[in-house]
C-alpha cells in the first residue's frame, strides 16, 4: 500500500518536534528536537552557538534575538546581543527590529516605541505600527493614519496619510485616498498624488504604476520611462529588473533593454551579479551585467551577493522537504558547505543561520520487572 506524501510529512514533523521515546529494558531516553539560531563567521564556524528562537542580522554592532519560545510560537521575548553573544539588552520586548541610525523599534504591550543601545526608551511605546528610522525620520501609525516622528519623539509630520514609506533620497511615497504621491521632510507635497502605486527613489528614479502598467519618474515627478511594464523593481547599479508579458529582463535609465526579457523571475544587481530563475526546473542561477549566466541553475533557494558571498539552498528530498543552506562565492564554488536549515546574508562579518538540535533531553532509569 502506498504511503501518501502528507503522511510522510506528518511522520517527519512528529519525529523532530514531538517527544521521542526509546524504551529499553532498564532505561528510557526522551528528547525534544527543535530549531535554533546562531551566528557563523566567513569560515563557516559558529562564533555564537545556536541558542535563539529567532534572530535578525547584526546592525550597528547589535542583533535582535528572541529567547524563551516553546514549540515555536509561545512565550518568547526579544532582546539584543553583541558580537560575542553576550546579552546586552535583556529579553523583554514582544517584537524587536534591528538598529538603524542609533535607534531600534520595539513593541511592548501592543504599542511600538524606540530604544537606544542601552535599552532605554527614548521614544515611549505609543504607536500602533512603525517603520525604522531613515534620513532622521521614522513613519509611525496612530489610529489608522501615518505620520513621521524625529528621534526625540516629536511628531514632525502629523498623521494624515493612509500609508507611508520611509524617506529615501529626500522624498517619501505616501497614500492619500486611492492615489500615491511624494512628500519632502517637512510634509510638503512635491509630487502630486496621481499614481496607483509608488515606490522609493533609488539612483534618482522611482517605479510607479499608472493604470495597470509601471514606468519610472524623476524627483520632479516627470515620467522619464513610459509606463509599459507589468512589474518593475528599483534601480540598482544603473539597471532595473522589469517584467513584460511574463518575462523578466533589465533596462537602463533610458528605458532601453540591455538584457532582454527571457527569465521567469529576476532580482536586482548586487556586486555586478543578479539572481534569476528559469521556470524549467524551478532553480535559481546568477547572471552578470551582460546577461550571461555565470553560475548555472542549481539552487532551490538563493540570496543576493553580499560581501562576495551568497547564501544558497542545495538539494531536496521527496519534493516537499527542502535542502540545506550553505554559501558560494562569485565563481559558484561552495565556500561554506550546506548544512543549515536556513541562512541569512553576512552583515558586519557574521551571518545568522538556523539549525536542528536537541533543545531538551531526559534520561530516566527504570527497574526491570
Amino acid at each position: 500500500m502506498k504511503i501518501s506524501k502528507l503522511i510522510l510529512l506528518i511522520i517527519f514533523i512528529l519525529s523532530f518536534f514531538c517527544l521521542i521515546s526509546c524504551n529499553q529494558a532498564e532505561k528510557t531516553v526522551t528528547a525534544i528536537f527543535g530549531i535554533k539560531y546562531g551566528f557563523i563567521d566567513k569560515t563557516g564556524e559558529f562564533v555564537i552557538k545556536p541558542q535563539f528562537d529567532y534572530a535578525w542580522d547584526f546592525s550597528e554592532g547589535l542583533a535582535a534575538v528572541e529567547i524563551g519560545t516553546r514549540w515555536g510560537f509561545i512565550g518568547g521575548k526579544w532582546g539584543y546581543i553583541n558580537k560575542t553573544g553576550e546579552v546586552v539588552i535583556k529579553p523583554q520586548f514582544d517584537q524587536a527590529h534591528p538598529f538603524y541610525e542609533g535607534l531600534a523599534a520595539v513593541e511592548i504591550g501592543g504599542k511600538w516605541g524606540y530604544i537606544d543601545k542601552t535599552g532605554i526608551f527614548v521614544i515611549k511605546p505609543q504607536f500602533d505600527d512603525i517603520w525604522d528610522f531613515s534620513e532622521g525620520l521614522a513613519d509611525v501609525e496612530i489610529g489608522s493614519k501615518w505620520g513621521y516622528t524625529d528621534k526625540t519623539g516629536k511628531i514632525i509630520i502629523e498623521p494624515q496619510y493612509d500609508f507611508a514609506l520611509r524617506f529615501s533620497e529626500g522624498l517619501s511615497a505616501v497614500n492619500i485616498g486611492r492615489k500615491c504621491g511624494y512628500i519632502d521632510n517637512t510634509g510638503k507635497i512635491v509630487i502630486e498624488p496621481r499614481f496607483n502605486i509608488a515606490w522609493d527613489f533609488f539612483e534618482g528614479l522611482a517605479p510607479v504604476q499608472i493604470g495597470d502598467k509601471y514606468g519610472y519618474i524623476n524627483k520632479t515627478g516627470i515620467i522619464v520611462i513610459e509606463p509599459q511594464f507589468d512589474e518593475a523593481h528599483s534601480f540598482s547599479e544603473d539597471l532595473a529588473a522589469v517584467n513584460i508579458r511574463g518575462k523578466c529582463g533589465y533596462i537602463d535609465k533610458t528605458g532601453k533593454f540591455v538584457i532582454k526579457p527571457r527569465f521567469d523571475l529576476a532580482e536586482s544587481f548586487s556586486g555586478g551579479i543578479a539572481k534569476v530563475m528559469f521556470k524549467i526546473g524551478d532553480k535559481w542561477s546568477y547572471i552578470d551585467k551582460t546577461g550571461e549566466v555565470i553560475i548555472k541553475p542549481q539552487f532551490y533557494g538563493a540570496s543576493s551577493f553580499a560581501k562576495g558571498m551568497a547564501a544558497v539552498e542545495i538539494g531536496t528530498r521527496w519534493n516537499f522537504i527542502r535542502g540545506r543552506w550553505g554559501y558560494i562565492d562569485k565563481t559558484g564554488e561552495v565556500v561554506i558547505k550546506p548544512r543549515f536549515v536556513d541562512a541569512s546574508d553576512f552583515s558586519e562579518g557574521l551571518a545568522a543561520v538556523k539549525v536542528f538540535q536537541v533543545i531538551e533531553g531526559l534520561r530516566r532509569e527504570e527497574k526491570r520487572e
